[in-house]
């Protein structure tokens, strides 16, 4: 649940990327902050661990309009994708309002994604939070490699391994080259408030 100030008459949503490692969540929110800069008064934040190329979480506070006279703040994170820094993960999950799963498209990775969405249910399970309760919205990242000749998933198959049963919303992008990367985080966020309207009221 997004943390609620009644001092300052405002709400706190905490938004997270996750992810396989090195598929493009860092990539992500880099393109974000490069996008919006003009309007944050702090800086990113990064915590870099020795051999992740990953961020540890990046703080990133847009202002989005009021929910019933609260003004509401937005934090993005990301966390580590790989395997050793799943008790991180596990951290940086806490207290969590929705979730970007940014899934890497190459076809090398495709066992990647589906032991990361596993590790997502498994670690939101352990705050008593089920998958299919909270605001999802899946990326398909890094389409562009198709035009280099590397061979990469197509949606039908990433929409069958990831995304069958959840039925969350899906985009394709390039974080790389910023496609559909404001898209994304702009239906998660409106995922995410819609969910949090009906939890205030």
């Amino acid at each position: 649940m997004a943390f609620i100030n009644t001092k300052t008459k405002e709400v706190q949503v905490k938004l997270v990327f996750v992810g396989p490692g090195r598929g493009g969540k860092t990539t992500n929110l880099e393109y974000i902050f490069s996008r919006i800069r003009h309007r944050i008064e702090s800086d990113m934040v990064s915590i870099k661990t020795q051999g992740d190329r990953t961020l540890f979480f990046d703080f990133l506070p847009f202002e989005l309009g009021a929910i019933k006279g609260y003004n509401v703040k937005t934090q993005l994170y990301t966390v580590p994708g790989q395997v050793k820094y799943n008790a991180t993960r596990k951290l940086v999950l806490k207290g969590v309002d929705g979730i970007v799963f940014v899934a890497d498209s190459m076809v090398d990775r495709r066992e990647n994604n589906i032991s990361a969405l596993n590790n997502l249910a498994e670690n939101l399970n352990f705050y008593d939070i089920d998958i299919a309760d909270l605001p999802l919205v899946f990326q398909y990242n890094k389409r562009d490699l198709a035009t280099e000749g590397i061979p990469i998933l197509d949606v039908e198959t990433m929409e069958k391994d990831l995304n069958a049963q959840l039925k969350a919303p899906s985009f394709t992008a390039s974080a790389l080259k910023g496609d559909n990367v404001i898209p994304t985080v702009k239906k998660a966020i409106s995922t995410t408030m819609v969910a949090i309207r009906e939890k205030l009221l």
